[in-house]
């Protein structure tokens, strides 16, 4: 096999087809990948946990398996990288989002991203940053500190799954996991200027245990972070399909690749700036506004929509808060029958804003669950009249740009965006909406504004119409390529680019 060449621009499509063809030695790219990683790892911060000694064994089979003339997966050979959170392979460290306590504890099973992926002959090389417990939409905790914006260093890279989005748009790789609770693929992919794909709720399964339909409220995802439309599609394929240990999973399997290439002329799109709801910097408008035209010039019909959703975002976003937090009650439950209690040894492991939470999740009632659920219906009922006359609803995916990194391993977003007050976990984010009707929907790069930082742009599709979805994104990607932004992220020459972040407590 070729020597590889330079596969900083490289696609998972491209790279695999090319192993395929025998003109590039997966030993070669896992080696590129390692290099890259090395270099400009110690100033993003994307990579917490690396294992180059098993990746390059697994590389080494991968090649052999190519000479042999073996049935190659449609990702061989291809790099791939974990979260570092509710993510897992055996004998892999896990610290749940750099908590301290858990600097040493070890995996003993797969989650479904890292099953499903190696399967289609990926090569898994480590794990990237993560907040604690996922629980914001920003990266920073008190072992690893934040994870630094490849378009700005002095900016954080989003979250929950910023190290994945930041190790992407950096060239670091091609392929990274994210999971998404409350937009924790999308909400890094939009300040990282890349493409997240939260699929609809089934068609990835989830198996995580003690709790099998604990991922039902709010639905939460595994998914793919690429540079391209068709490398998710590529990834959705291998990653999608029926699995008994989830009670939700679709009965079916699809190939997404051929939506890539589908028209969307005709399409309805119903397009919000705000949902009717969200303070929204006015930047971000901008560049989404001009971004939408797109979608005309490849003949869809755009028309503003509004939605007719009863309740605050400050309401909404507590209930997700409310949601969400029995998932870490429950955790930081088995660590403690493991003999590892966070909360009475390692307090200062959890940001307080967790705290906070677990507290409130500990004193819930049923009826403010109930009543929980009564406005998660309401936001359902919202999306579902939008649907009955539209194909898509396309909106910023986040109310704010990048905010700065912190030095105390507390990084947050906003309290406040045009004068309104809002929860700096998520509030800004209005990518959870989505989370708690359980439609597919992808943060796409909408354009960057005057100083070079990243927009998204959300599509969201009818429940189970992933294809959808997939076309648009493309259509949209032929039409207005975001490739030539990744320039930017180079590793020479950055803006406020200075000396690695220091570990904020070792």
């Amino acid at each position: 096999m070729a020597p590889s060449d330079d596969l900083s621009d490289a696609t998972a499509a491209g790279i695999a087809a090319r192993i395929r063809g025998r003109s590039l030695s997966p030993v070669e790219v896992l080696d590129a990948t390692i290099e890259r990683i090395e270099r400009l790892n110690p100033t993003i911060n994307a990579v917490v946990f690396k294992d180059y000694d098993g990746a390059r064994r697994n590389a080494r089979r991968a090649e052999q398996q190519v000479m042999r003339g073996d049935p190659l997966g449609p990702l061989h050979g291809v790099p791939v990288v974990l979260k570092d959170c509710f993510d897992f392979k055996p004998g892999w460290i896990t610290t749940f989002g750099g908590v301290r306590a858990l600097k040493g504890y070890v995996a003993s099973h797969y989650c479904m991203f890292a099953e499903r992926i190696e399967k289609a002959g990926a090569v898994l090389v480590g794990k990237t940053n993560a907040p604690t417990f996922g629980f914001r939409g920003t990266t920073d905790n008190a072992l690893f500190g934040p994870t630094r914006n490849p378009f700005n260093l002095a900016k954080n890279a989003g979250g929950s799954s910023g190290g994945s989005a930041a190790a992407v748009a950096a060239g670091m790789l091609t392929l990274a996991e994210g999971t998404d609770g409350g937009g924790s693929i999308r909400i890094p992919a939009s300040w990282c200027g890349v493409y997240g794909y939260k699929a609809s709720f089934g068609r990835v399964p989830v198996t995580a245990r003690p709790n099998a339909v604990a991922h039902a409220s709010p639905f939460i995802f595994e998914g793919p972070i690429t540079r391209t439309v068709e490398d998710a599609a590529l990834a959705l394929t291998a990653l999608a399909g029926y699995d008994a240990r989830d009670p939700f999973a679709l009965d079916e399997h699809v190939d997404f690749r051929p939506a890539v290439d589908r028209s969307i002329k005709g399409m309805r799109i119903a397009y919000t700036r705000d949902y009717g709801i969200f303070p929204v910097d006015p930047r971000v408008v901008a560049v989404v506004d001009r971004a939408l035209h797109a979608f005309e010039e490849a003949g869809a019909h755009v028309v503003e929509a509004r939605l007719d959703i009863p309740h605050t975002q400050q309401e909404l976003s507590d209930v997700w808060c409310r949601m969400i937090v029995p998932a870490n009650l429950q955790a930081l439950e088995l660590f403690k029958a493991e003999g590892i209690d966070i909360i009475k040894d390692h307090p200062k492991d959890l940001p307080s804003e967790l705290h906070h939470w677990l507290e409130i999740g500990r004193s819930m009632t049923v009826d403010r669950l109930n009543r929980d659920q009564a406005m998660r219906t309401d936001i359902y009922d919202a999306f579902r009249k939008v649907f009955e006359t539209h194909d898509l609803l396309v909106s910023p995916t986040l109310a704010c740009l990048p905010v700065d990194n912190r030095d105390d391993g507390n990084t947050v977003g906003p309290s406040e965006i045009e004068g309104q007050a809002i929860d700096p976990l998520i509030g800004w984010c209005m990518t959870y909406l989505v989370n708690y009707v359980g439609h597919p929907a992808a943060s796409i790069p909408a354009g960057l504004t005057e100083d070079n930082l990243p927009v998204g742009m959300q599509i969201v599709g009818r429940r189970y119409a992933d294809a959808d979805v997939l076309a648009a994104s493309a259509a949209f990607e032929r039409l207005r390529p975001w490739r030539d932004s990744y320039s930017l992220c180079r590793g020479e020459g950055w803006p406020g680019c200075e000396p690695p972040i220091p570990q904020p407590h070792p």
